[in-house]
């Protein structure tokens, strides 16, 4: 199993606690740093602030070597199509080809209302997200010296030069995830590399990923040509006490940790990971809510990571 560090920086953060974070997961051997894409605390005051998703990975491109770098996920309420298209190919030059693109059609109301950006209903927001994904896939893998034309309900393009490219093969990774019914799995199967369930039970990730298995095989997809995966809170401790101290430290009960997310000792991590894999997660993505702990990335690399190969 493939395991990946998420952040939560609307919490509160500076771009330096995240570049803390990141240069730790990429010396303890995780493979990736993902961070949400948020511009309001969901608990707290968040003091300093929110910081901006694409401006933290374009800083991380240049600051690390190895890691892949995302988010999960960028709202598509946040920016036209178009402009996140050449962020995401630009911070996928400026690290070499590491970037990926977690995408959904957003559901935080009060951070558009304290931001002024606009927030349709569902049904609208789908659409858009969905016009977002034909957007920006069709400018990603419209061949150099063409132009990409788009005619939506939400979105026109006309005579685009669809520059600049990421430069990875076939474009960047797209992530999409939820746990909808029918359209999720539909754009999913059509546009995703790799579906994600966050902060679900294993149960319910097996339902999920049949889901989606299944809207591939209806749209003539091979469903083992998706990645899927699974994001949950990590609270570990080497003993009670250790665990007990990092579930107070993020303002969780310890019983509702280990019903909830991988916690409690490595031992017991690793058995919950293990539930997740047999439900077809092949990578998890672990919620490090304590951005200054950075001991708690040690221990994870040092004692449950090597468990899971």
């Amino acid at each position: 199993m493939n395991l990946r560090i998420f952040t939560e920086p609307q919490m509160g953060a500076t771009y330096d606690d995240l570049l803390a974070v990141a240069r730790r997961t990429e010396e303890t051997g995780f493979d990736a740093f993902f961070r949400s894409d948020h511009y309001l605390t969901m608990g707290g005051e968040g003091l300093p602030g929110p910081t901006d998703a694409w401006l933290t990975l374009a800083g991380l491109a240049r600051e690390t070597e190895r890691i892949r770098l995302g988010t999960l996920v960028t709202a598509a309420t946040f920016r036209l199509p178009g402009p996140l298209a050449i962020s995401v190919a630009q911070v996928d030059q400026m690290s070499g080809g590491r970037v990926e693109l977690g995408i959904g059609s957003g559901w935080f109301e009060a951070e558009h209302t304290a931001y002024g950006i606009p927030f349709p209903e569902l049904g609208e927001r789908f659409d858009r997200f969905e016009e977002q994904l034909a957007v920006i896939t069709g400018l990603w893998s419209t061949p150099a010296g063409q132009t990409f034309d788009f005619e939506g309900a939400h979105y026109r393009l006309a005579g685009s030069p669809a520059l600049p490219k990421p430069v990875q093969d076939g474009g960047v990774p797209v992530l999409i995830g939820g746990s909808g019914k029918k359209r999720t799995p539909a754009l999913a199967a059509r546009y995703a590399t790799e579906f994600n369930v966050p902060f679900a039970s294993a149960d319910d990730n097996a339902r999920l990923f049949a889901g989606v298995r299944l809207a591939c095989e209806e749209a003539g997809r091979d469903p083992g040509s998706m990645i899927y995966s699974s994001a949950l809170v990590v609270c570990v401790g080497r003993d009670e006490a250790e665990f007990a101290r990092r579930a107070e430290a993020i303002g969780r009960e310890p019983d509702e940790l280990r019903s909830n997310g991988v916690a409690g000792t490595p031992a017991e991590a690793v058995e919950t990971l293990g539930r997740y894999a047999e439900a077809g997660a092949q990578r998890v993505y672990l919620q490090v809510l304590d951005l200054a702990d950075l001991d708690h990335l040690d221990l994870v690399a040092a004692e449950v990571a090597p468990q899971l190969d």
